[in-house]
C-alpha cells in the first residue's frame, strides 16, 4: 500500500523529480536512527523494568526519546509529504527535549541520578543526541517536497 502512496503524492508539477528521504545521505541518518531507536528503546525499557524507581522521571524520558526516534526512523523510510511533516515535528521535539533535559540534568541533578539518552546532552551517547537533530532537520530542509521545483 504504500507504494502507491509513494506514486501518487507528490503535488503540482508530477513531472518534478522528487528525492525519498532515505536516499543519499539520508540513507545514514536513517541508520543513525534507527540504532538510536534500538539503543534508547531497550535501554529504557531495561531501566523501566529493573529499576523504575531509582529514576522513573529520568527513565520515562528516554522511553519517550525512544518513541520519538522510532517515530523518525520510521518517516524518513516512508517518505511522501505527511511523513516529511511528521519527521520534521519529531526532529524539532527531539531538538528540545534533549536541550531542555540536557540543561535539566545539569541543574537538578536529582532527577537524573542515573545517564539517559538525553541527559547531559547525550554525553553518554558520545552528544551524538544533540547533533542528530540538527543533522534531520538539514536533512528534512534540503528534501522538502516542492524544494526541487524551486531550484
Amino acid at each position: 500500500m504504500p507504494e502507491q502512496t509513494r506514486a501518487t503524492e507528490p503535488a503540482g508539477d508530477p513531472a518534478a523529480p522528487r528525492h525519498e528521504l532515505s536516499s543519499g545521505p539520508g540513507r545514514v541518518l536513517v541508520f543513525v536512527y534507527g540504532v538510536f531507536a534500538v539503543a534508547a528503546t531497550g535501554r529504557s525499557l531495561v531501566q523501566l523494568g529493573t529499576d523504575a524507581g531509582r529514576a522513573p522521571f529520568a527513565y520515562s524520558l528516554s522511553l519517550v526519546a525512544a518513541i520519538i526516534y522510532l517515530v523518525a526512523t520510521t518517516c524518513l523510510l516512508l517518505g511522501g509529504r505527511r511523513a516529511w511533516r511528521v519527521a520534521v515535528v519529531s526532529c524539532v521535539v527531539e531538538l528540545v527535549g534533549v536541550l531542555t533535559i540536557g540543561v535539566l540534568s545539569y541543574v537538578d541533578t536529582a532527577l537524573f541520578p542515573d545517564k539517559t539518552v538525553w541527559s547531559h546532552f547525550g554525553q553518554g551517547y558520545g552528544f551524538l543526541p544533540l547533533v542528530l537533530p540538527f543533522l534531520g532537520l538539514a536533512w528534512l530542509r534540503s528534501t522538502r517536497p516542492g524544494a526541487q521545483r524551486a531550484a
